[in-house]
């Protein structure tokens, strides 16, 4: 086996009740990978999200303040780029992903197939809220008239990224529009990109978290501003 070296990044706001469970799910091998690294962004939590990463004996990245979802990932890219990885998988902390479809993202990459590969929810059937249905039909469709990629889960936090997409992707934006973003990235770098299907798991607690319709409005002019410098 080469030495291939994987962080998991996982952006984390207020996720303490739910994080160590989270991290307790994380495989201790994947084949393919020789060093498994975990890495939590702590994106100025208040409830002591920090301190449940660091009993599991996870590294953790803090923000004095709450930057958002793009600030948080700026931190992972730059630990991720910095530490010389080969490979990148960010996940969310509010248990939302199955840490079983790691290897499913990571083979497209391990098989030299691809530079970034996306978990798509909508792949399979899942009982994801009317909410989250709609907030990423309106981003796929923005993604698609602005990239001219047609993607059916261009908000999906589960990705992975080769070492060449990881020194490529730029992120400027802070809050969620930059989940569309990283398609802006991938286009301009000419990246290989593949989605993959993977499983959802929506609870009374997973549900809370993530874009509101209520929030739908101003994640759309946030992105659009940026789209249109």
């Amino acid at each position: 086996m080469e030495n291939v070296n994987l962080l998991i990044g996982i952006p984390a706001y207020n996720e303490a009740k739910i994080l160590g469970r989270v991290l307790k799910s994380l495989p201790r091998k994947i084949p393919g990978i020789a060093n498994i690294n975990v890495l939590v962004v702590d994106d100025g939590s208040t409830d002591g999200t920090a301190k449940v990463a660091e009993s599991a004996g996870i590294i953790v990245a803090r923000h004095l303040v709450n930057r958002g979802l793009g600030g948080a990932l700026k931190t992972v890219f730059a630990y991720a780029r910095k530490n010389n990885f080969d490979f990148l998988v960010t996940m969310d902390a509010d248990g939302q992903h199955d840490s079983q479809d790691l290897t499913r993202i990571l083979t497209p990459l391990i098989n030299k197939r691809n530079d970034v590969v996306i978990g798509s929810r909508w792949l399979k059937p899942n009982s994801a809220p009317f909410s989250r249905r709609f907030m990423n039909k309106l981003a796929n469709y923005v993604t698609l008239i602005f990239f001219g990629i047609s993607t059916t889960d261009s908000q999906s936090g589960f990705r992975a990224f080769n070492k060449k997409s990881i020194a490529a992707v730029n992120l400027q934006t802070d809050g969620m529009e930059v989940s569309s973003e990283i398609f802006r990235e991938i286009i301009s770098h000419k990246l290989s990109v593949r989605e993959v299907p993977i499983k959802a798991i929506y609870t009374d607690y997973s549900k809370k978290k993530g874009q509101s319709l209520a929030n739908a409005p101003n994640v759309l002019i946030q992105l659009l501003l940026r789209l249109l410098r």
